[in-house]
């Protein structure tokens, strides 16, 4: 069995490398920028176009995502998440490279990037996120009002929609947890209420905001505090305070960002729908009938690799057309059955252990 084992695990990479190799790659023309749109893209940085930090680079995408779809940054940490990451490839409809040029921060010089956007199936992740019992924040989002002071020593102004290059940290940020925020126009009346916002003046500016939709609120006030910079937070919903935090670090548009990320924890905890139970988490034995050969042991051993569900496969006892295995599964048997393959299994009885025929 051990050798065996080996064996599938080398197949299995081969199978990845090939599903890497037909994976669509965007055609462009001369112009277009390519970037991630939406829930189900992502992008992030490799060191280069190779098929090794490509498949290192989906499974940053996915993880990305599937941080989107939640709205929970730590979605890496969930259990079956981590496995599922590994086979990021199964889920790419498409991928594409972005040469980015920036500047060195320490001497000045130009620096080069490459950035890899993945595009995923949406279907696929989202199969993926049920499977798992991961909960869903639904779209489409709402875009809250972003009211941000800031004082860099010459007393605190508003970030109005003119200047919202100033306000550029949080609002990438925000897109990059999957959901946007917007800018108040500036009017005087706006700039008039700044000092609201430094006082955390919840009911004045919720009035003020009054001719936005939707009636969501991000209060913040960005400051200089010893060596580097602060800021204070207010998520409001409906006139209705649903989170405060403070966030600090030496650098400001650090600081600055950190409002997005509350704001995105807040929107989840509220709003994340969990999946159904599909079963509890545990070790269960397995059994599968009506192997020929070799070749239908390969073909199930792949597929049971595949599959996010399981999450550990130990085998415990084969015989002529049948075989037995200590499944690790995330959500239990009910997600096993939820993900059966009917071109490839068929459910063969009621009873104990649960029983596929291998077609």
């Amino acid at each position: 069995m051990d050798t065996f084992r080996i064996t599938a695990a080398a197949w299995m990479a081969t199978l990845a490398l090939l599903l890497a190799a037909g994976t669509a790659h965007a055609q462009r023309v001369e112009g277009d920028r390519p970037e991630a749109r939406g829930v189900y893209q992502a992008e992030v940085p490799v060191r280069s176009q190779g098929a090794d930090d490509r498949a290192r680079g989906f499974a940053r995408a996915l993880a990305e995502v599937l941080g989107k779809l939640t709205g929970d940054r730590r979605i890496a940490e969930q259990p079956g998440v981590a496995s599922a990451l590994g086979r990021a490839a199964d889920l790419v409809d498409g991928y594409d490279y972005r040469q980015d040029e920036g500047v060195s921060s320490t001497t000045g010089a130009p620096t080069y990037g490459t950035t890899l956007i993945v595009r995923f199936d949406p279907a696929g992740v989202e199969d993926l996120a049920t499977v798992l019992g991961l909960p869903v924040w639904p779209t489409p989002r709402p875009k809250p009002v972003l009211w941000l002071a800031i004082d860099d020593g010459s007393g605190p102004r508003l970030v109005g929609l003119s200047k919202a290059d100033a306000a550029r940290a949080v609002l990438d940020r925000a897109i990059e947890r999957g959901f946007r925020l917007g800018l108040p126009a500036g009017s005087a009346a706006e700039q008039a209420a700044v000092g609201a916002i430094w006082r955390g003046d919840v009911g004045a500016i919720s009035r003020l905001s009054s001719r936005y939709n939707p009636p969501m609120q991000l209060i913040g006030k960005l400051y200089r505090e010893g060596g580097g910079w602060a800021a204070d937070w207010i998520f409001v919903d409906h006139g209705r305070v649903l989170k405060r935090w403070s966030s600090d670090d030496r650098r400001p548009l650090q600081a600055m960002a950190a409002g997005a990320d509350g704001a995105a924890d807040a929107l989840a905890a509220r709003y994340a729908k969990a999946s159904e139970p599909i079963g509890e988490p545990g070790r269960y034995v397995v059994r599968f009938t009506g192997l020929e050969d070799a070749g239908d042991y390969m073909r199930l051993s792949a597929w049971l690799q595949s599959q996010a569900v399981v999450q550990d496969i130990v085998p415990r006892r084969a015989t002529a057309g049948m075989v037995e295995f200590e499944l690790q599964l995330a959500t239990g048997l009910p997600g096993l059955r939820r993900v059966a393959d009917a071109e490839l299994l068929a459910p063969a009885g009621e009873g104990e252990p649960l029983t596929f025929d291998v077609r």
